[in-house]
Protein backbone atom coordinates (compact mmCIF):
# COMPACT_ATOMS: atom_id res chain seq x y z
CA UNK A 1 0.00 0.00 0.00
CA UNK A 2 1.53 3.37 -0.91
CA UNK A 3 2.37 5.62 2.01
CA UNK A 4 0.04 8.37 0.86
CA UNK A 5 -2.95 6.04 1.17
CA UNK A 6 -1.94 4.70 4.53
CA UNK A 7 -1.41 8.17 5.95
CA UNK A 8 -4.83 9.29 4.83
CA UNK A 9 -6.52 7.17 7.51
CA UNK A 10 -8.44 9.53 9.80
CA UNK A 11 -7.59 9.42 13.50
CA UNK A 12 -9.63 10.49 16.49
CA UNK A 13 -7.88 13.27 18.39
CA UNK A 14 -8.41 15.69 21.23
CA UNK A 15 -8.77 19.38 20.31
CA UNK A 16 -7.53 21.28 23.34
CA UNK A 17 -9.63 24.23 24.51
CA UNK A 18 -8.71 26.72 27.27
CA UNK A 19 -9.25 25.81 30.93
CA UNK A 20 -11.27 28.93 31.66
CA UNK A 21 -14.29 27.58 33.61
CA UNK A 22 -16.23 27.37 30.32
CA UNK A 23 -14.43 24.43 28.69
CA UNK A 24 -17.63 22.34 28.63
CA UNK A 25 -19.54 25.00 26.70
CA UNK A 26 -16.68 25.73 24.29
CA UNK A 27 -16.26 21.98 23.68
CA UNK A 28 -19.95 21.25 23.07
CA UNK A 29 -20.27 24.24 20.74
CA UNK A 30 -17.17 23.08 18.84
CA UNK A 31 -18.49 19.58 18.19
CA UNK A 32 -22.16 20.38 17.48
CA UNK A 33 -21.21 23.19 15.09
CA UNK A 34 -18.92 20.87 13.14
CA UNK A 35 -15.58 22.21 14.36
CA UNK A 36 -16.24 25.88 15.07
CA UNK A 37 -13.99 27.17 17.84
CA UNK A 38 -15.59 30.16 19.52
CA UNK A 39 -14.82 30.74 23.21
CA UNK A 40 -17.24 33.69 23.10
CA UNK A 41 -20.13 31.22 22.82
CA UNK A 42 -20.10 30.41 26.56
CA UNK A 43 -22.29 33.27 27.89
CA UNK A 44 -24.95 32.52 25.27
CA UNK A 45 -24.92 28.82 26.11
CA UNK A 46 -25.15 29.52 29.83
CA UNK A 47 -28.08 31.83 29.16
CA UNK A 48 -29.72 29.22 26.94
CA UNK A 49 -29.44 26.57 29.68
CA UNK A 50 -30.87 29.00 32.25
CA UNK A 51 -33.85 29.76 29.97
CA UNK A 52 -34.56 26.05 29.40
CA UNK A 53 -34.36 25.32 33.14
CA UNK A 54 -36.51 28.35 34.09
CA UNK A 55 -39.18 27.36 31.56
CA UNK A 56 -39.64 23.88 33.08
CA UNK A 57 -39.52 24.18 36.89
CA UNK A 58 -41.26 20.81 37.26
CA UNK A 59 -38.56 18.79 35.48
CA UNK A 60 -35.78 21.00 36.80
CA UNK A 61 -36.70 21.05 40.46
CA UNK A 62 -34.45 21.34 43.51
CA UNK A 63 -34.08 17.55 43.80
CA UNK A 64 -32.60 17.41 40.29
CA UNK A 65 -30.54 20.60 40.39
CA UNK A 66 -29.28 20.52 43.97
CA UNK A 67 -30.51 24.11 44.38
CA UNK A 68 -33.75 25.93 43.66
CA UNK A 69 -34.63 26.58 40.04
CA UNK A 70 -34.01 30.30 40.43
CA UNK A 71 -30.70 29.85 42.29
CA UNK A 72 -29.52 27.43 39.61
CA UNK A 73 -30.39 29.86 36.79
CA UNK A 74 -28.41 32.66 38.48
CA UNK A 75 -25.53 30.27 39.22
CA UNK A 76 -25.11 28.77 35.72
CA UNK A 77 -25.02 32.25 34.16
CA UNK A 78 -21.89 33.13 36.14
CA UNK A 79 -18.72 32.86 34.11
CA UNK A 80 -16.82 31.09 36.91
CA UNK A 81 -19.37 28.25 37.16
CA UNK A 82 -18.23 24.90 35.80
CA UNK A 83 -20.61 22.84 33.67
CA UNK A 84 -21.21 19.14 34.30
CA UNK A 85 -23.66 16.30 33.73
CA UNK A 86 -26.86 18.37 34.13
CA UNK A 87 -25.68 20.87 31.53
CA UNK A 88 -24.58 18.11 29.13
CA UNK A 89 -28.01 16.46 29.31
CA UNK A 90 -29.78 19.79 28.66
CA UNK A 91 -27.52 20.54 25.67
CA UNK A 92 -28.04 17.02 24.30
CA UNK A 93 -31.79 17.67 24.22
CA UNK A 94 -31.40 21.16 22.81
CA UNK A 95 -29.08 20.09 19.98
CA UNK A 96 -30.99 16.84 19.41
CA UNK A 97 -27.85 14.74 19.47
CA UNK A 98 -26.22 12.13 21.65
CA UNK A 99 -23.32 13.62 23.60
CA UNK A 100 -20.77 11.00 24.66
CA UNK A 101 -18.44 11.98 27.50
CA UNK A 102 -15.32 9.82 27.58
CA UNK A 103 -13.83 9.73 31.07
CA UNK A 104 -10.04 9.25 31.21
CA UNK A 105 -10.07 8.31 34.91
CA UNK A 106 -12.44 5.38 34.58
CA UNK A 107 -12.06 4.77 30.81
CA UNK A 108 -15.81 4.68 30.30
CA UNK A 109 -18.28 6.56 28.16
CA UNK A 110 -21.35 8.29 29.57
CA UNK A 111 -23.84 8.68 26.76
CA UNK A 112 -26.32 11.54 27.17
CA UNK A 113 -29.43 11.28 25.00
CA UNK A 114 -28.69 7.62 24.28
CA UNK A 115 -32.35 6.55 24.42
CA UNK A 116 -33.81 9.53 22.58
CA UNK A 117 -33.45 8.10 19.08
CA UNK A 118 -31.10 10.83 17.86
CA UNK A 119 -29.18 10.09 14.66
CA UNK A 120 -26.18 12.30 15.47
CA UNK A 121 -23.43 11.72 18.00
CA UNK A 122 -20.66 14.03 19.27
CA UNK A 123 -17.84 13.24 21.69
CA UNK A 124 -16.04 15.03 24.51
CA UNK A 125 -13.11 13.78 26.59
CA UNK A 126 -13.11 14.55 30.33
CA UNK A 127 -10.29 14.19 32.86
CA UNK A 128 -12.16 14.83 36.11
CA UNK A 129 -12.05 18.62 35.73
CA UNK A 130 -11.54 19.65 32.12
CA UNK A 131 -13.52 18.89 28.95
CA UNK A 132 -12.06 18.88 25.44
CA UNK A 133 -13.82 18.10 22.14
CA UNK A 134 -12.88 15.03 20.10
CA UNK A 135 -12.59 15.15 16.33
CA UNK A 136 -11.65 12.71 13.61
CA UNK A 137 -9.09 14.19 11.29
CA UNK A 138 -6.65 13.22 8.59
CA UNK A 139 -3.20 14.30 9.72
CA UNK A 140 -1.35 16.89 7.64
CA UNK A 141 -4.36 17.47 5.45
CA UNK A 142 -6.56 20.46 4.69
CA UNK A 143 -9.70 18.35 4.94
CA UNK A 144 -11.79 19.79 7.78
CA UNK A 145 -12.03 17.56 10.85
CA UNK A 146 -15.22 15.60 11.50
CA UNK A 147 -16.93 16.23 14.85
CA UNK A 148 -20.45 14.88 14.16
CA UNK A 149 -20.88 11.13 13.81
CA UNK A 150 -23.78 8.79 13.22
CA UNK A 151 -25.19 7.08 16.30
CA UNK A 152 -24.61 3.82 14.42
CA UNK A 153 -20.86 4.54 14.27
CA UNK A 154 -19.56 2.39 17.13
CA UNK A 155 -16.01 2.44 15.74
CA UNK A 156 -15.73 6.04 16.96
CA UNK A 157 -16.70 4.92 20.49
CA UNK A 158 -14.01 2.24 20.43
CA UNK A 159 -11.47 4.82 19.22
CA UNK A 160 -12.56 7.19 21.99
CA UNK A 161 -12.04 4.50 24.64
CA UNK A 162 -8.58 3.78 23.24
CA UNK A 163 -7.77 7.48 23.51
CA UNK A 164 -9.03 7.56 27.10
CA UNK A 165 -7.04 4.48 28.03
CA UNK A 166 -3.90 6.01 26.57
CA UNK A 167 -4.50 9.23 28.53
CA UNK A 168 -5.05 7.21 31.74
CA UNK A 169 -1.82 5.30 31.22
CA UNK A 170 -0.01 8.60 30.78
CA UNK A 171 -1.85 9.85 33.89
CA UNK A 172 -3.52 12.63 31.92
CA UNK A 173 -6.36 12.97 34.36
CA UNK A 174 -6.98 14.84 37.55
CA UNK A 175 -8.09 12.97 40.66
CA UNK A 176 -10.67 15.52 41.78
CA UNK A 177 -10.51 14.48 45.44
CA UNK A 178 -6.76 14.53 45.97
CA UNK A 179 -5.12 16.98 43.61
CA UNK A 180 -3.58 20.06 45.19
CA UNK A 181 -4.48 23.56 44.12
CA UNK A 182 -3.43 27.04 45.04
CA UNK A 183 -5.78 30.00 45.06
CA UNK A 184 -4.08 32.45 42.70
CA UNK A 185 -5.81 35.36 44.44
CA UNK A 186 -4.74 34.79 48.06
CA UNK A 187 -2.20 31.93 47.56
CA UNK A 188 -4.01 29.60 49.96
CA UNK A 189 -3.24 25.91 49.38
CA UNK A 190 -6.28 23.66 48.85
CA UNK A 191 -6.84 19.95 48.32
CA UNK A 192 -9.50 18.65 45.97
CA UNK A 193 -12.49 20.02 44.14
CA UNK A 194 -14.68 20.28 47.27
CA UNK A 195 -12.21 22.50 49.15
CA UNK A 196 -11.74 24.65 46.06
CA UNK A 197 -15.51 25.08 45.72
CA UNK A 198 -15.89 25.92 49.43
CA UNK A 199 -13.07 28.47 49.21
CA UNK A 200 -14.68 30.05 46.14
CA UNK A 201 -18.00 30.23 47.97
CA UNK A 202 -16.49 31.85 51.07
CA UNK A 203 -14.16 34.33 49.37
CA UNK A 204 -15.44 34.80 45.84
CA UNK A 205 -11.96 33.79 44.58
CA UNK A 206 -12.25 31.54 41.53
CA UNK A 207 -8.78 31.56 39.99
CA UNK A 208 -7.05 28.30 40.92
CA UNK A 209 -3.84 26.78 39.68
CA UNK A 210 -2.68 23.18 40.09
CA UNK A 211 0.38 22.78 42.32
Amino acid sequence: MPNSVREAVPVLARRVVPADNSCLFTSVYYVVEGGVYDPACAPEMRSLIAQIVASDPESYCEAVLGKTNREYCDWIRREETWGGAIEVSILSKFYQCEICVVDTQTVRIDRFGEDAGYTKRVLLIYDGIHYDPLERKILDSDIPPQTIFSTTDDVVLAQALELADEARRKRQFTDVNHFTLRCMVCQKGLTGQVEAREHAKETGHTNFGEV
